[in-house]
């Protein structure tokens, strides 16, 4: 049995008085594609934002890539070496095109040269099937073309893992299938990926996992098959069926 790359150790996290995550034990697999779904306030992107320290959490353990997460920044330097996010909001400089939004974080951090970071960056926006819009700046584009623009940014630094926290709900329903079609074909690229979202048919699509949380807690999980087809907790079963009827 390999050692998993992500490992959650009766993980808790409090806000004040309010516990968002409740005693969470999780292992995740490298290579490992796992969609976290659930209710509002369940604790799903809180859980994701720990993996690379944007939470901190309270009490527990949260090893990523043999690496023990803590609120050092030499130690969260590590980490995020290791981790890419895409947020719900696309988090672009406005003022940058968008071929220096990817290249910026490849100059100022891992100090490439600026021809080799171009370089890297074009690739990764052909990848996400983009490219032409290389000299645009981010109020040029769509929604769903600006999130693509996120998606290249975050592989530019060419990481083990990739976290979606919500990737598609900004978006107006016709530009989520384009965002969703570069995650598919992502996922078939042996990166480990965590996504919380509520598009169910990409989770049947890609999700080797299935998470559902509620109330900081993960109630249940398996393969697509089994969670859609045959779910045990009634509090999957309701989510669902609000879920899918739509």
């Amino acid at each position: 049995m390999t050692t998993p790359i992500i490992q959650f150790k009766a993980l808790n996290k409090w806000f004040d008085d309010y516990q968002v995550l409740r005693n969470i034990d999780l292992d995740i697999a490298a290579g490992e594609r796992v969609v976290i779904c659930g209710p509002s306030g369940s604790g799903k992107s809180t859980l994701i934002r720990c993996i690379n320290g944007l939470e901190a959490y309270d009490e527990g353990e949260l090893v990523v890539a043999g690496i023990t997460v803590r609120p050092q920044e030499k130690v969260l330097e590590q980490v995020r070496a290791r981790v890419g996010m895409v947020f719900q909001q696309f988090n672009l400089f406005p003022h940058l095109s968008v071929l220096d939004n990817l290249t910026l974080a490849l100059r100022l951090v891992r100090k490439m040269p600026q021809g080799e970071a171009e370089s890297l960056a074009l690739g990764q926006l052909e990848r996400v099937r983009i490219a032409e819009q290389a000299n645009k700046y981010p109020l040029q584009l769509s929604g769903g073309q600006q999130q693509r623009v996120a998606i290249a940014r975050a592989l530019c630094l060419a990481p083990d893992i990739l976290l979606f926290d919500e990737p598609t709900s900004a978006l107006d329903p016709e530009m989520v299938k384009e965002v969703l079609d570069v995650m598919v074909e992502l996922a078939g690229r042996g990166v480990t990926m965590l996504c919380v979202t509520h598009e169910m048919g990409f989770a049947r699509a890609v999700a080797d996992r299935v998470i559902f949380m509620d109330q900081g807690q993960i109630v249940e999980q398996g393969s697509p098959l089994r969670i859609f087809s045959a779910p045990e907790n009634p509090r999957t079963q309701s989510f669902l069926a609000q879920i899918l009827a739509h």
